[in-house]
């Protein structure tokens, strides 16, 4: 301004100096001493002079024509400087008659530019007064801009994307042990992840308000102002968006020293969230910026990126806080969740962040490293579950011979574990490589290729199994060993048939651990029933066996077999299955060595010693490994 006021005025002494030269070009051209040739030159200069002379009248006219417009415009613009409502919420009419004065100021710039350059106060003047009544129009937009995007912001609840805090976790508890039938709801949660959902974040019909207040801005060079606080009040709507969300913010300290239970459940909300905040919230704002912001080059790019950057900061710090947790089997199933999650919005990532803006670059290059450091968690953590099992100690017995804490634990670890196969898959792709040459046996049944997810469960069940076994030594009742060994082998076999497992274990592992189970049967059977029924058997001829022998027999026989009763009674065996077999297998054996004796009861007169008739103790046999401790009573008094 300062600059427009030091202008000397010069104008009307031009005017004075041209008519000096028109009088005395006229002078010359009366006088009697002028040559012809000076004549005709003085003629041509006051021609010259004389189309100098209108020239000048017709700039002073439009002079005062642009002077005349700027005044009617400034004075549209200037009286909201002491209105305090805003003009869009004023009326339409209202909002397009400043907006049209705007432009006219503009158009008013433009003509002045154009005139040409003298030395005129006016001209220079008014171009300065046009300047300051931008700036004043220029600011009125930033506040009506705020404005608009403040009372027009939508609130939603995203139902595109529910939550779902089911299904179960690999924690090594009675619970995970003893779940069966979750594997299909953990499954159909997984798979919930929408496409893009795009949603109106202001308002539709306030849209081409931004628009026209934008492109006035541009207009004016002052899109570095629009843009800022665009996104300053987009970037203050995402952050309650996310506290309508409850997107929580924690240190890394915070997490890494929380309870399982508690972190489990905000990992479970992280991954609900980053589909959400990705698919829905950011698509929708990323549109909203491509709306506003068509035709001004990369502002679009740039200020989606800033206004992005702080939720996904947030989002992005968490993922890294729990790649850098303590690594424990229970965080395996929500590592890879989280991997595969990012792993489906790879694309959502590539197409929202532009390499062009230095924010969208760091925020891609973040979400890519955030990947990777949660698929190198994930694979450690599963190579790790191996010698977890191994270092898995037990002090005393478990009770019954039953299906062990353990044995539940990894079977239903690992049969969850298919669930994430693809991904598993892709991540031990490097591992085990010495072990998997062209001979490997280890083949995924699907594709017959060499496995390497193959390779790992089946090692991890190998550790099982070795861990079991040392488990039974802590038995002082070698029969109860082998049924514990039976029942967990034989759970493990009932586990790899009947899921995804038998397409990693294949049918050789299942026949080896038949032949496994049928082994330890046998050992039960002789370790059991072998010395009880050597107390049936007569010895030399039946005929000339004195009465006292068989009596001796039976009640040792019976003794022998109540003893077992009481114990055996008690003993577990859970799955119906293997119990019948086992029955079958005890009665087959004993039974008959049991009637033969019976046999030769009536020819000897013995059936008054004789406490079990051959149903009774069928049916004796049937209250074996119920897991319920109990002592016979005879069906027949003596």
């Amino acid at each position: 301004m300062g600059d427009c006021e030091s202008i000397i005025p010069t104008s009307e002494g031009e005017q004075h100096v041209i008519a000096a030269f028109q009088h005395l070009a006229k002078l010359l051209r009366t006088s009697q001493n002028v040559n012809d040739e000076l004549k005709r030159l003085l003629t041509d200069l006051d021609s010259h002079l004389t189309s100098m002379t209108l020239y000048t009248h017709l700039q002073d006219g439009k002079l005062n024509e642009l002077e005349s417009r700027f005044k009617s415009a400034e004075e549209k613009i200037r009286r909201w400087e002491s209105n305090e409502s805003m003009i869009w919420d004023s009326g339409p009419k209202e909002a397009c008659e400043y907006m049209k004065a705007v432009d006219e100021i503009h158009k008013v710039q433009e003509g002045l530019i154009s005139l040409p350059v003298n030395d005129g106060r006016k001209q220079k003047d008014l171009l300065c007064q046009a300047e300051s009544v931008i700036q004043f129009a220029m600011a009125r937009l930033e506040q009506e801009l705020v404005h608009i995007l403040a009372q027009n912001k939508l609130y939603f609840e995203p139902n595109c994307v529910p939550f779902q805090s089911g299904g179960y976790d690999a924690v090594y508890n009675e619970s995970f042990a003893s779940v069966e039938d979750s594997l299909e709801e953990e499954t159909s949660q997984r798979e919930s992840i929408p496409a893009v959902c795009i949603v109106n974040m202001v308002h539709p019909h306030v849209i081409p308000h931004l628009k026209s207040i934008a492109n006035a801005m541009f207009t004016s060079n002052y899109i570095q102002e629009f843009s800022l606080a665009f996104v300053i009040m987009r970037k203050d709507a995402l952050d309650e968006y996310l506290l309508i969300l409850e997107m929580e913010r924690h240190s890394i300290g915070d997490l890494q020293t929380m309870e399982w239970d508690v972190l489990n459940v905000k990992i479970k909300k992280w991954i609900w969230l980053i589909k959400v905040v990705i698919r829905v919230y950011l698509a929708s704002e990323q549109r909203l910026c491509n709306n506003i912001f068509e035709g001004f080059g990369s502002y679009s790019a740039t200020c989606f990126a800033e206004i992005s950057a702080t939720s996904m900061l947030c989002l992005l710090n968490f993922g890294e806080a729990i790649a850098m947790t303590t690594r424990r089997p229970e965080k395996l199933f929500r590592l890879l969740d989280m991997y595969e999650v990012l792993e489906n919005l790879l694309v959502d990532i590539g197409a929202l962040f532009s390499e062009d803006t230095e924010m969208g670059s760091f925020l891609k290059a973040e979400f890519h490293n955030l990947f990777m450091k949660l698929s190198d968690s994930a694979r450690a953590t599963f190579v790790d579950f191996g010698s977890l099992i191994a270092r898995s100690i037990s002090t005393s017995p478990f009770p019954g011979g039953g299906v062990h804490h353990l044995t539940k634990y990894v079977m239903n670890y690992t049969r969850t574990l298919t669930v994430y196969r693809d991904s598993l898959v892709f991540l031990l792709r490097d591992e085990a490589a010495d072990s998997l040459g062209p001979a490997s046996e280890l083949l995924n049944e699907i594709n017959s290729m060499p496995c390497p997810l193959a390779f790992h469960l089946q090692s991890i069940t190998s550790q099982l199994i070795s861990n079991l076994n040392n488990k039974s030594k802590l038995y002082n009742d070698d029969a109860l060993r082998h049924i514990f060994l039976m029942n967990n082998i034989h759970y493990m076999i009932q586990k790899v048939k009947g899921s995804e497992l038998r397409a990693f274990f294949g049918g050789e592992w299942i026949r080896e651990h038949n032949r496994m189970l049928q082994s330890h049967a046998n050992i039960y059977m002789r370790v059991t029933w072998q010395s009880v029924i050597s107390l049936l058997r007569l010895d030399g001829d039946e005929t000339n066996t004195p009465k006292a022998v068989f009596k001796e027999k039976y009640r040792a026989f019976n003794v022998a077999f109540e003893e077992i009763y009481k114990n055996q009674t008690g003993w577990n065996v859970s799955d119906p299955e293997l119990r019948d077999d086992l029955h079958i297998l005890t009665s087959n054996c004993v039974i008959q060595a049991y009637r033969f004796l019976c046999n030769l009861k009536s020819q000897f007169n013995c059936e008054r010693y004789i406490k079990y008739t051959i149903d009774d103790l069928s049916k004796h046999i049937l209250d074996l490994f119920q897991g319920s401790p109990d002592s016979l009573q005879s069906s027949r008094r003596r």
